[in-house]
């Protein structure tokens, strides 16, 4: 496969999960603003959450001061910024008309459809409710994700898709948690924080999943065992990267080994790791520095098999 074939496909899934796990960060925040909370910590959770996807300097430079309806329209409408629902949305359609004639017709239709029901979102005549919003993004999510695993054959070009998206998704997994830790105010009534958590359960689809594993109480530590540590849980950064390893060893070159290397290392952490030791020096900090081995991937992967600053 050319290399900027392999790149658009790569790049075409990446962006499209980026936009269900924006929605699912926003639909987060739109079900604890059903909650009674201070304004200070409305304030707090949606700085923390712009910090953990490394947007917070551009927003400033763009709103000033952080405000809940200032970072829904960045983080959600605002075309001119790249990181945004819409423009994510833009992108992996412009992807994927580049690499239209490698894929099934009924993948690109999807994309394509999508891109062009979402254009009017970013009007104030048309833009919907943010939980009605959030719901139809994860519903295009969804589609555009089953027509992929059920129309592509078992190729190379369906498996640099899947590795965008297994890759995406591990980097939200760490980052959505990593934002709810520096959120978490340890002075919180234990019964609020639990149902902050729960929120945040529901926002991943875990809700349930976290009552079966655990029959307990929701907390802290438990939520982040499983969204970082249980390989069963589809979000979980685990998960993730069995799901990615597996993936780059069907396309593997002789170049790509070290990229391997640094993939397995990182599950093998996670799969044999306990959650005590491994985020010893704070919870915060090792999702930091989960995110930056993620990173070294996205580096590995793109030098290996992609277009050289494309």
């Amino acid at each position: 496969m050319l290399s900027r074939t392999a790149d658009h496909l790569y790049w075409m899934s990446r962006y499209h999960e980026r936009t269900e796990n924006l929605a699912r960060m926003l639909d987060a925040h739109y079900r604890l603003s059903l909650l009674p909370r201070p304004v200070e910590a409305v304030r707090r959770g949606w700085a923390a959450t712009l910090t953990s996807l490394g947007m917070r300097e551009t927003y400033e430079q763009r709103h000033g001061e952080v405000s809940p309806q200032a970072a829904v329209h960045f983080l959600a409408f605002d075309l001119e910024h790249r990181g945004s629902i819409l423009a994510s949305l833009r992108s992996a359609r412009e992807n994927a008309r580049a690499v239209r004639g490698t894929m099934p017709s009924e993948v690109w239709e999807t994309i394509n459809s999508t891109w062009l029901e979402a254009r009017g979102f970013g009007r104030a005549a048309t833009t919907p409710p943010i939980g009605e919003f959030v719901e139809w993004v994860k519903y295009r999510a969804h589609l555009t994700r089953g027509v992929i695993v059920g129309t592509m054959l078992r190729d190379e070009a369906y498996a640099f898709s899947r590795i965008g998206t297994f890759l995406e998704r591990a980097d939200a997994t760490t980052r959505i948690l990593e934002a709810r830790w520096r959120e978490l105010d340890p002075g919180e009534p234990a019964a609020a924080a639990a149902s902050e958590w729960a929120v945040l359960l529901r926002a991943l689809s875990a809700f349930e999943v976290y009552r079966k594993v655990y029959r307990d109480n929701v907390a802290p530590r438990q939520v982040t065992e499983l969204l970082l540590l249980n390989e069963s849980m589809p979000r979980s950064v685990l998960r993730c990267l069995t799901d990615l390893y597996g993936h780059l060893v069907s396309v593997r070159n002789a170049q790509s080994r070290e990229t391997e290397r640094r993939t397995g290392e990182l599950q093998a952490q996670l799969r044999f790791g306990r959650l005590d030791e491994l985020c010893a020096g704070g919870v915060a900090e090792y999702l930091d520095r989960c995110q930056r081995r993620l990173n070294e991937i996205a580096d590995g992967i793109s030098r290996d098999f992609l277009v050289p600053g494309f």
